[in-house]
């Protein structure tokens, strides 16, 4: 039975150590998708609601829409490193709205991904054209790196929400 313990010890250390290095994927903050919308999520609340906004780079009739909102939820488990949400967008300024399901990933480098997809839905004019209404996408989110705020020390005006001029 002795000669058994350094095995077993050994096995169950390479069970356990990849749950002991895994980070926390956090959806709060500022996210930017491959498309180069802009995404911020607020606080998770402890039932795992949220709020924020979206700023889409992209339109389908190319005009500039305004940050809109977002409301959605993600599972609240305490051993749950990287969970799954969803949440939708009222677009601001049309009469579309879409939904975004997905997952928030720690990749091997430590960096955290955002892995969605999302139905698009317009109001269809009648029943007939109701078969152009929904489109369906995919979107990867990236953490945005965060950005100082500009301070008299920066030399530029400070409003409380401009960021320091780069370089």
């Amino acid at each position: 039975m002795v000669q058994g313990t350094p095995f077993l010890l050994v096995l169950s250390l390479a069970l356990v150590a990849p749950s002991l290095s895994a980070s926390k994927c956090v959806l709060t903050g500022d996210w930017t998708n491959d498309l180069g919308s802009h995404m911020t999520i607020g606080a998770v609340n402890e039932n795992g609601d949220f709020r924020g906004t979206y700023k889409t780079a992209v339109s389908g009739n190319m005009t500039d829409v305004p940050p809109s909102p977002l409301l959605g939820s993600q599972h609240i488990v305490e051993e749950m490193c990287q969970p799954t949400f969803g949440f939708t967008v009222h677009w601001k300024n049309t009469d579309t709205i879409s939904v975004f399901t997905g997952q928030c990933f720690v990749d091997k480098d430590g960096k955290e991904v955002l892995k969605t997809m999302w139905l698009w839905r317009a109001r269809a004019n009648s029943i007939q054209n109701d078969w152009k209404a929904t489109v369906v996408g995919i979107n990867v989110f990236t953490r945005m790196p965060p950005q100082k705020k500009c301070l008299w020390q920066c030399g530029c005006p400070w409003d409380g929400d401009s960021t320091c001029p780069t370089a």
